[in-house]
């Protein structure tokens, strides 16, 4: 299936990404190494001098000798006094350096990580529970406990806990945020473990006519009951690859997915700035995800559903490779979205 999936991106976009390895390899190839001792020491005092040359003269005919090396033999003792005082506090440190415990770098662990900052003061800090510790997880995504209060957030209904979630991220620019009700975040998950990869475009404005391709990654982590997707424009997975950088990732929290009072997912996300992608674009990306991947299927009579059925597909047979895969097509059934 992978090696099908390859060939439908070859064909979208004629994929070659060069590897970082390669580079790395011709990097170190070419390599050189250097001495610096020598810059570091003998050059240094013939820069000093060129440098404090004016005043040196100047000091010189102020002290009545002719030249700078006149001058140097006139403060040689109080030179050599400077040098060995200076050499004396640099053996000292040394010798304090040498005293002071060790840590061994196959012992010791990573830095502590900074103090968590300040909740903000901000209405939507203040309308929401307190945050709790985070806990570990090793890749790195936070779960919700390190967010609300889930003991608090429990007895909440499902208005009052959705307000207070779009409040939290209101303030932060850049930000996304939902609260997808549990069956449509449940299809969508149940074709996203079958078919992680997926392509969807962002329509430019009617006078410049096509779109821009922004491919799609799921990825799961039980450990904070998460599921993530990436955004990565297409071009920009064309020369990187693997090494590709997202402009957009939105995580599902599914803490309440189960809860039969609640029955929601709660959705936060982010677009880096600078990346050539706007909010708005985001969250056409984000409402193309849910149509393509089923989470408002069946809504609007059977046309809908017809229109649903062949968004499916689309995502099926990309997934699979299968060559029928239109890019027309899905730009097609993108727009009809709007």
């Amino acid at each position: 299936m992978a090696s099908a999936r390859a060939s439908v991106l070859r064909h979208l976009t004629s994929f070659g990404c060069q590897t970082r390895t390669l580079r790395a390899s011709n990097q170190r190839r070419w390599a050189q190494v250097h001495d610096v001792r020598f810059l570091a020491t003998t050059q240094h005092s013939r820069s000093v001098i060129e440098k404090y040359r004016e005043k040196l003269d100047r000091k010189a005919r102020e002290e009545g000798v002719p030249d700078i090396d006149a001058l140097k033999k006139v403060y040689a003792d109080k030179i050599e006094a400077l040098r060995k005082q200076a050499d004396a506090e640099a053996a000292a440190l040394a010798a304090a350096a040498a005293a002071a415990p060790s840590t061994s770098p196959a012992t010791s662990g990573p830095s502590p990580p900074p103090p968590a900052p300040t909740p903000s003061s901000s209405p939507a800090a203040a309308a929401a529970p307190s945050i709790s510790k985070p806990t570990s997880s090793g890749s790195g995504i936070k779960p919700l406990s390190s967010i609300l209060d889930l003991p608090k957030a429990q007895t909440l209904p499902v208005p009052e806990l959705t307000a207070i979630w779009r409040l939290r991220h209101a303030h932060v620019p850049h930000s996304l945020c939902a609260a997808v009700p549990a069956p449509a975040y449940t299809t969508m998950t149940t074709t996203a473990r079958r078919y992680p990869q997926f392509v969807l475009p962002v329509p430019h404005p009617a006078e410049q006519g096509g779109a821009e391709m922004h491919f799609v990654q799921w990825t799961f982590d039980p450990s904070t009951r998460t599921s993530s997707v990436l955004f990565t424009q297409l071009a920009e997975y064309k020369a990187r690859g693997e090494f590709a950088q997202p402009h957009t990732t939105i995580t599902h929290h599914e803490d309440f997915v189960e809860d039969p009072e609640r029955a929601v997912a709660l959705m936060q996300g982010a677009v880096v700035e600078n990346r050539g992608v706007s909010v708005e674009d985001a969250q056409w990306l984000v409402m193309s995800l849910q149509r393509f991947y089923g989470g408002w299927d069946g809504v609007g009579g059977e046309s809908a559903k017809e229109r649903a059925g062949r968004r499916r597909r689309l995502v099926e047979m990309f997934g699979t490779g299968d060559e029928r895969f239109d890019v027309q097509e899905l730009i097609e059934e993108a727009e009809r979205i709007g």
